[in-house]
């Protein structure tokens, strides 16, 4: 039987970082050797039993370098590579995990094939003793050539589940189970017999989405406000005075913050910048109170705030009309 061809873009990280020996698994980035994404399928010979894996060099960095100039050229290799050969049954994209959820998050709503797109990583890295890069990498390859993954957004494959890329959250510094989907739970399993799949998301994501970045030099400028006792409002009007066109909250749970940075959003609102309540919980809906609206703010309903921020920017791109934005925070 024929194998499935499946593309695997490396971005660094942890996944392809070179350590100094097999005990070191914290302080590898300090030696700054990262393999291409060539070099990390050749060290994972049995990728071939899976399928045909085809690796593409991209960025070979931490994630924390990577942002939405690395985000449009990902978006555009995937789908040059998907137009140029409909033979591709999926994609997977090797990353960091300090920033994946975001990359995976804003991939899952702009892109716009049917192919998985599968983003993995690792908590070690490559030369560490029971790494967990190689097995990631396998499993990723056989969701990303899965007919059942297909349509559903970008997802994310580590520590053998599968997970929607709007839902799931880095937890842990260092532990294997370190990413989590809290309200929901995970869509499915990536098991040593199969790839099952026992859910699928409901909220709305690629190929089905109505966000296009073809020709979007820039994002608008979206800032995070964390909010914690004795917070005042000079996060905010920093932001605002640095152009910022929309500011997303990371408040006290379920979603409120101090009286003086009200105060300051009430301030930036009133100078059109579009304000977003958010948690920094973790879990859990932020609604719209009395007082809320009262201050003519939206609220980020489940999501965490950073991922609301990719949302917002994305959502100002095609309006600044609150009601809009809001149904745009109800159907993604």
């Amino acid at each position: 039987m024929m194998k499935k061809r499946v593309v695997l873009i490396g971005t660094g990280g942890t996944i392809a970082s070179m350590g100094t020996g097999p005990f070191d698994i914290l302080d590898y980035g300090a030696r700054g050797l990262l393999l291409d994404a060539a070099e990390l399928v050749a060290r994972v010979p049995e990728l071939a039993e899976v399928a045909e894996v085809v690796p593409v060099p991209f960025r070979a960095v931490p994630s924390t370098q990577l942002g939405y100039a690395d985000w449009r050229e990902l978006h555009r290799i995937i789908h040059q590579m998907a137009t140029e050969d409909d033979g591709i049954a999926g994609f997977v994209v090797t990353h960091g995990t300090s920033s994946m959820e975001e990359t995976a998050y804003f991939l899952s709503l702009t892109i716009k094939i049917r192919q998985p797109v599968v983003l993995t990583g690792a908590q070690r890295p490559a030369t560490a003793i029971s790494g967990d890069g190689p097995i990631n990498m396998a499993n990723a390859v056989r969701v990303a050539a899965s007919e059942e993954a297909r349509g559903m957004g970008a997802l994310v494959l580590m520590n053998d589940e599968i997970q929607a890329a709007r839902d799931v959250t880095k937890t842990s510094t260092f532990r294997m189970q370190t990413f989590r989907t809290a309200d929901f739970g995970v869509l499915g399993q990536a098991d040593g017999d199969r790839v099952v799949f026992y859910r699928r998301p409901v909220r709305r994501a690629g190929p089905d989405t109505e966000f296009d970045i073809t020709g979007l030099e820039t994002l608008p400028r979206v800032d995070v406000a964390y909010v914690h006792c004795d917070a005042d409002g000079a996060a905010v009007d920093a932001f605002v005075a640095a152009g910022a066109k929309g500011i997303v909250t990371a408040g006290f749970a379920p979603g409120f913050v101090t009286p003086a940075m009200v105060t300051a959003l009430e301030a930036a609102r009133a100078k059109g910048v579009v304000v977003a309540m958010g948690c920094r919980a973790g879990s859990g809906r932020v609604f719209r109170t009395t007082k809320i609206a009262k201050s003519d703010f939206i609220v980020a309903d489940n999501l965490t705030p950073q991922k609301a921020r990719i949302l917002l920017a994305l959502a100002l791109t095609r309006t600044t009309d609150q009601a809009e934005i809001t149904r745009m925070f109800e159907t993604y």
